[in-house]
């Protein structure tokens, strides 16, 4: 069993493919929604929202959960006695961000981290871009599953972001 984790705010066709390709590698994947401190205060979804966009956005791959990291992902991992941290780089400034955070999550006792490279129709998403376009009214329907654009057009009409 794989976890996958991040804030997913919001969840984009990206983490999607990612999670997808994650079942072809391990029995199960736990698309792990977490709340990152470093981004308190800076997420534009809460985290039942998150959840449950992200629940709606995987909810045809097989094999496939959707949980909520309470705290420390190692701690997590232990619990659910995952075999591995799966994670997506874009490019080598996600490497240089990802791989301090696997080292230390390995230090505290999570498994390994598997790094997949994103497929090159998603490699130029970010859920930051994906926040930014929104703030704008652009339209972001070719970069998110259906609910989740749905989710932003709703937001940017009641108040622009």
């Amino acid at each position: 069993m794989a976890v996958y984790p991040g804030s997913f705010d919001p969840p984009t066709l990206g983490h999607v493919d990612l999670a997808a390709r994650a079942t072809s590698l391990f029995d199960t994947v736990v698309v792990a929604v977490a709340h990152n401190s470093s981004k308190a205060g800076r997420y534009l979804l809460d985290l039942d929202t998150r959840v449950d966009l992200v629940r709606q956005a995987v909810a045809g791959l097989p094999r496939t959960e959707v949980d909520v990291v309470p705290g420390l992902l190692a701690d997590y991992c232990r619990a659910r006695r995952a075999d591995a941290v799966v994670k997506g780089l874009r490019s080598g400034t996600d490497l240089d961000a990802e791989l301090p955070m696997a080292l230390l999550n390995r230090e505290l006792g999570a498994p390994e981290t598997v790094f997949l490279v994103a497929a090159p129709a998603h490699s130029h998403i970010s859920s930051s871009l994906v926040k930014e376009v929104a703030t704008h009214g652009g339209d972001v329907s070719s970069l998110v599953p259906e609910a989740v654009a749905r989710a932003l057009e709703a937001i940017t009409e009641r108040s622009p972001l």
